[in-house]
């Protein structure tokens, strides 16, 4: 039986049945880091992530993404697992239960979460959650449809469709997504309504009530469409209302203002004058509690958003972190465009002046990267150029974050990338310095799941940043590239001990010396020398195979040596 060739992203820790989720660092430097952190730890192809339960170990590699693999038996031959999922998403239903538990833990609740598996669903594509009240069944993909009349509350995977009459009826639908932090996946919260954009949260702004999950664009759906109807008039009748209900009718409505323009201050103001507001009928006056009541927990929220919005974009300017600093001056200005306070309005005002100082200091340091990379001899130490191509990578990237594209520099950087591939000394096995995707035939470009853009089987890769994102790219991703290049290498592999003829990197070169499976540190094609020595050991095995058949022959017609 042939093993599945897709590489392994995800594991447990600890033990085979661990709930405890990891995913591994495609990049070997950050894979260095992830050792050390986990030294003594084991980890393991766990139970529930669909695994064998045999232990796993990391594979580090400089020319392809790093991945798990499994530890070898006694024999040394490959282990075939039948795991169906293994890429970096192949664990959220356990980082979900993770995140769920954490969350209901610190506001005093407890909740039984279990991973279920109606029809036979596959295991992760359902995550319970039963609170006391209510049950809430996030989907994480399609294999099971919504239920939109049974008392449990759907949460919907971002791949997860609904239809415009489901959310007309039902007014908004949860949606649930998985960002990756380095080494972990972090839950993300949305809302969906009907014409309106889906709003997302982190799981700290949300919040569990009688109806079930509440994020903050709830509540504004909600009184949105909670408009109290006017008054009916009756042909004939006169309505009689006391001028203390219509004072009580108007105050309402300018509460409902109130909260629509998002506007604390004349919230407050409000409330105030209902609660001093005397005379009411008793039907009113049951309306004005429960006005004055929801309007003072709006206010409490919008006032503790406020405050961590703006202590929220202080922290980002004294880490000095760029992009963070830019959404965070969005989302305060956002938040804080109604009566705002002179602490707030000093806050935003520092931040800004930081981001127009660190925006032109950060181009300055990538153009003083590539001056000093210019002066790097044709030759020279691929470990120093290394770690100047990737200062100048994260300068690049964290400049594109912010929105300033910096075309001119990132065309060098590619070339300086270009130029790091070929001055490396890569290990047997690894590609040729040359372009990638001239090592692997254009028909076997999109067999591969692209784990940098996320593009399936059959489908081309697509640019991730600058004015063209979205458009398909000329060639794939370099990641993506390198999973081919890597099953290339296994069927290589396999078929050596039955290989007739060589190839010119299956022998040792000798102009350069370079052992087998190592490129020749040339533009491109393999020394002359190297290809006729492949040529040579082809000639001579071909000799040897027929040699031996001729003996085997000799041996069958030779007449048997007579018996005692």
């Amino acid at each position: 039986m042939r093993g599945d060739r897709r590489q392994i992203q995800t594991a447990v820790l600890g033990s085979v049945d661990s709930d405890e989720p990891l995913m591994l660092p495609l990049e070997a430097i950050e894979l260095d880091v992830f050792r050390r952190r986990h030294d003594g730890d084991t980890f393991w192809c766990g139970i529930l992530l669909g695994g064998c339960g045999l232990q796993l170990t990391t594979k580090l590699y400089t020319d392809r993404v790093c991945h798990f693999a499994h530890v070898p038996g006694l024999d040394g031959q490959p282990h075939v697992c039948g795991r169906r999922a293994r890429s970096v998403n192949s664990a959220d239903h356990l980082y979900v239960k993770s995140a769920a538990t954490t969350w209901l833990r610190n506001r005093g609740t407890q909740a039984d979460i279990d991973f279920a598996q109606p029809d036979g669903s596959p295991l992760g594509s359902i995550v319970d959650i039963q609170l006391a009240h209510k049950r809430l069944r996030v989907h994480l993909d399609q294999s099971v449809a919504p239920e939109w009349d049974s008392q449990d509350e759907p949460v919907l995977g971002i791949s997860v469709p609904v239809d415009q009459d489901t959310l007309i009826k039902r007014w908004y639908v949860h949606r649930i997504r998985l960002d990756s932090e380095g080494t972990s996946r972090r839950v993300r919260i949305g809302t969906e309504a009907f014409a309106r954009p889906t709003e997302w949260f982190s799981l700290e702004e949300c919040e569990v009530t009688e109806r079930g999950l509440s994020t903050p664009a709830v509540e504004r759906i909600i009184q949105a469409h909670s408009t109290p109807e006017p008054a009916r008039w009756t042909p004939g009748k006169k309505q009689k209302t006391s001028p203390q209900d219509e004072r009580a009718q108007e105050l309402m409505r300018r509460l409902l203002y109130a909260r629509r323009t998002e506007s604390p201050d004349l919230t407050v103001t409000v409330c105030r004058e209902i609660t001093e507001l005397p005379g009411v009928s008793p039907q009113m006056q049951k309306r004005l509690d429960a006005a004055h009541h929801s309007a003072s927990l709006w206010v409490e929220k919008e006032v503790e958003s406020r405050r961590t919005q703006v202590s929220l974009l202080d922290q980002a300017v004294a880490a000095q972190k760029v992009s963070q600093v830019k959404s965070l001056i969005a989302q305060a200005k956002k938040a804080t465009k109604v009566d705002q306070t002179g602490e707030e309005k000093e806050a935003i005002r520092a931040a800004v002046d930081y981001l127009a100082a660190a925006i032109p200091a950060a181009i300055d340091r990538l153009n003083t990267l590539l001056e000093e990379v210019s002066h790097i001899p044709a030759n020279g130490d691929p470990e120093l150029l290394t770690r100047k191509v990737q200062q100048m990578s994260r300068e690049a990237d964290e400049l594109g974050r912010v929105g300033r594209g910096v075309p001119h520099q990132r065309a060098q950087l590619a070339l300086w990338e270009e130029r790091l591939r070929s001055l490396l000394v890569l290990p047997p096995g690894s590609p040729t310095p040359g372009p990638l995707h001239q090592l692997v035939g254009r028909g076997y470009w999109t067999t591969r799941m692209c784990p940098l853009c996320a593009a399936d089987h059959g489908q081309q890769c697509v640019i991730l940043d600058g004015p063209r994102t979205g458009q398909l790219r000329g060639t794939p991703h370099a990641d993506r590239l390198r999973l081919l290049i890597g099953d290339i290498e296994e069927r290589q592999t396999e078929g050596k001990e039955t290989q007739t003829v060589w190839q010119a990197y299956d022998v040792t070169c000798p102009a350069c010396q370079q052992k087998p499976g190592a490129w020749c540190r040339t533009s491109g094609r393999p020394h002359a020398l190297r290809s006729k020595r492949a040529a040579d050991f082809t000639q001579q095995k071909r000799q040897n195979s027929e040699e031996n058949n001729d003996q085997g022959r000799i041996d069958q017609a030779a007449p048997s040596a007579p018996g005692r």
